[in-house]
């Protein structure tokens, strides 16, 4: 543990970012798994519905730092081939 006032501050804000980060990610794996899964169903409605709302995650993402621009340029590209190819 840091004896000096200022590192023990940013181990806190550390930790306040760390959880921060930890929850955007799984609300992006979870946007990403249920788009998935109704890709995997079938109907091409509700696939570019999930689409939209999979792209608005990972731009939020992108957003607040999470993950790179670059990096969500890339999962949505392949999120919008994984569509057309089912559809």
């Amino acid at each position: 543990m840091p004896n000096i006032k200022s590192a023990i501050k940013r181990v806190k804000t550390s930790e306040v970012r760390r959880l921060r980060n930890n929850a955007n990610k799984s609300r992006l794996n979870t946007a990403r798994r249920s788009f998935l899964e109704v890709i995997a169903a079938g109907d091409a409605a509700k696939s570019m519905e999930a689409y939209k709302e999979f792209c608005s995650v990972i731009d939020k993402s992108a957003k607040k730092g999470v993950i790179s621009k670059n990096a969500a340029a890339r999962r949505k590209s392949r999120a919008y081939a994984k569509l057309n190819v089912e559809a």
